[in-house]
């Protein structure tokens, strides 16, 4: 135990990471090659300043109602009402502040609360009528994506006029100087990056202290260098535009609250226990309702911000607002690593599985590909994750 120390050297340990972590490194490797394949065929528009601010403002609103739904997809449940539910609470923050003049702030706290209660039947529908998850959102999805119609159907689109609330998905967060690169920006990817070595070094002392196996120093350094590397090189593209998108800001926010509860609490091992196996977690004592009713709750809590993300990005709400988010969300969780079987996934892996599924909608955007053959892309990349997902788990 303890530090590896492969008999090929280094060469070999990189092979017997790869092999015995393929299902985790895929992920990233598909998503450099997706960007790849796209920076060559936009003849570098692709990785432009301006494009990947404009996928990250783009992926804001799925990324969040993907965080969402991992933790229901983790105790194998699902929610196809999200979409509607996002549509709908958009169209009802619009409503507020257009019609009735309700500060922007206001009226996000509102539909949050609303995203609340809409998480609290469709729970209690599931953990004490005993409806099954699929029927009960499915059911959610036709309620809801009629309320959206009902909500707009004098007014139809709603514009936004109100900047603060449009800036969540438009603007960029403000800098400490007046220059040509956004130093704000660059002092955060520092900080980033710094609190990033840190916390890899005190895992692996940790791990090293009970003699679990880790990486070799070699390895452990190069991933430094690298995961480092990209943080700073994303930074700077940035900072050299506009800097960092509030709604970057608003993503990282979520994630680093939901990845502690799933990593450093007893709710996150209650998710978890339930999802490796429900029976056995009530038997240790785990309430097992309570847990899933949460669960249904935050992921309408992320779906209510998904839509204030999406109302906020169109600077509208739109009768279409809500179409497919659903899908996008649970394809995000599955190419971010959640097993289809329960009990396994990550919310940062989510993030990069928002990623992917973003990153050919903005590419194929750029290229000019039809919206039918888009879905046809994202169904194959989706299958194709899944597939390897299961193969790779049962080996």
């Amino acid at each position: 135990m303890g530090e590896n120390k492969q008999a090929g050297g280094l060469g070999q340990e990189i092979v017997t990471l790869l092999k015995s972590n393929i299902r985790d490194y895929m992920m990233y490797i598909a998503l450099v090659l997706i960007m790849g394949f796209f920076a060559f065929k936009t003849g570098g528009g692709f990785l432009q300043a301006r494009n990947i601010s404009n996928l990250i403002n783009q992926a804001g609103y799925v990324a969040v109602m993907a965080i969402g739904m991992t933790i229901i997809l983790i105790i194998v449940h699902i929610d196809l009402s999200v979409g509607y539910v996002a549509g709908f609470c958009g169209a009802v923050a619009a409503i507020l502040m257009t019609k009735y003049n309700v500060n922007e702030w206001l009226a996000i706290l509102i539909v949050l609360v609303l995203g609340l209660l809409v998480g609290l039947y469709q729970g209690l529908l599931v953990t004490r009528v005993g409806v099954p998850a699929f029927v009960a959102t499915l059911a959610g999805m036709f309620i809801f994506r009629g309320l959206l119609n009902l909500s707009l159907q004098e007014t139809g689109t709603i514009i936004i006029p109100n900047e603060g609330f449009n800036a969540l998905s438009n603007g960029f967060i403000p800098d400490i100087t007046g220059g040509s690169i956004h130093v704000l920006t660059l002092i955060i990817g520092i900080v980033i990056a710094v609190l990033m070595i840190f916390s890899e070094i005190k895992t692996r002392k940790n791990k090293l202290k009970y003699n679990f196996d880790v990486t070799s120093t070699p390895i452990f350094v190069a991933k430094l260098v690298v995961i480092s590397a990209i943080i700073m090189v994303i930074i700077w593209t940035l900072a050299k535009y506009q800097g960092l998108p509030w709604t970057a800001v608003i993503v990282a926010v979520v994630l680093l609250i939901y990845n502690y509860m799933l990593n450093k609490t007893k709710l996150g091992r209650a998710i978890y226990g339930i999802g490796g196996n429900a029976q056995a977690a009530e038997l240790s004592g785990i309430n097992v309702k309570n847990v899933t009713l949460f669960a249904f709750c935050s992921v309408s809590v992320m779906a209510a911000l998904g839509g204030v993300l999406y109302a906020s990005r169109l600077q509208s709400a739109t009768p279409t607002a809500g179409l497919g988010f659903e899908m996008d969300a649970i394809a995000s969780s599955y190419i971010g690593g959640v097993a289809v079987s329960g009990g396994i996934g990550r919310v940062t892996n989510t993030i990069i599985g928002a990623l992917v599924i973003m990153s050919l909608t903005n590419g194929m955007n750029l290229m000019g590909v039809d919206i039918s053959y888009q879905y046809i892309v994202k169904g194959i990349i989706f299958i194709i994750a899944v597939a390897f997902d299961v193969r790779t788990r049962k080996k």
